[in-house]
């Protein structure tokens, strides 16, 4: 299967092709980044608070890039386990991963340590101020009866927005880019429950060096 099949299988909604909003009303209204389309300059935090120039990053070598909730979903809990299964098989290729998330640098900290002495093969990185979700499309503000829910169960682990402290997620996404930050595959769903499988992950990135 070619991978421009397989990123057709990835979209499962319509998407047009104009500027994205910087935070979509609801996740039915967002704008991803798409296949051909250079990644957006943008800085992060890792666990250290050391920031990082993602385009810089992603010049070293060819990168899986994931964008979850946060820590305190199961479902990317569920999505970052099932990516440790093939680990092994993406550095052979020679890809970096990198997880980005609204989490603060000190839930991702949290994070890094509560795998129980597991090492960590892959970079997870803060985007708390939300720029790289925004710059990618990936935005949205929760409404508000189920940000009231999140707060309440959830309270600091919860990132908001400055000034508004409404609460803003990223729709799920995954990227393949090559060195020269170019995008050559993505699958986004606006389901938060529905993630891509790891073995069509694998597959698509082996297609993506050929």
């Amino acid at each position: 299967m070619k991978l421009y099949q397989i990123a057709v299988i990835a979209s499962l909604f319509s998407i047009k092709l104009m500027a994205a909003p910087a935070i979509a009303p609801s996740p039915e209204q967002v704008t991803p980044l798409l296949n051909g389309l250079a990644i957006p300059d943008v800085t992060l935090t890792t666990a250290d608070n050391t920031a990082v120039d993602l385009n810089q990053l992603v010049k070293k070598q060819p990168s899986v890039l994931v964008f979850y909730r946060g820590g305190w979903c199961p479902y990317c809990n569920a999505q970052l386990a099932a990516l440790r299964t093939i680990e092994p098989a993406l550095t052979e290729l020679g890809y970096q991963i990198i997880a980005i998330t609204p989490d603060s640098v000190g839930s991702i900290s949290k994070s890094i340590n509560d795998t129980g002495g597991q090492r960590l093969n892959y970079l997870l990185l803060s985007d708390n101020q939300f720029k790289a979700s925004s710059a990618f499309g990936l935005a949205y503000y929760l409404d508000d009866e189920t940000a009231a829910i999140y707060k309440g169960k959830l309270g600091r682990l919860i990132t908001t927005e400055a000034g508004t402290e409404k609460v803003v997620l990223p729709v799920p996404a995954v990227y393949i880019l090559n060195t020269d930050g170019e995008v050559v595959f993505n699958y986004v769903h606006i389901n938060y429950k529905t993630r891509l499988e790891s073995e069509l992950l694998l597959k698509a990135a082996e297609l993506a060096l050929q």
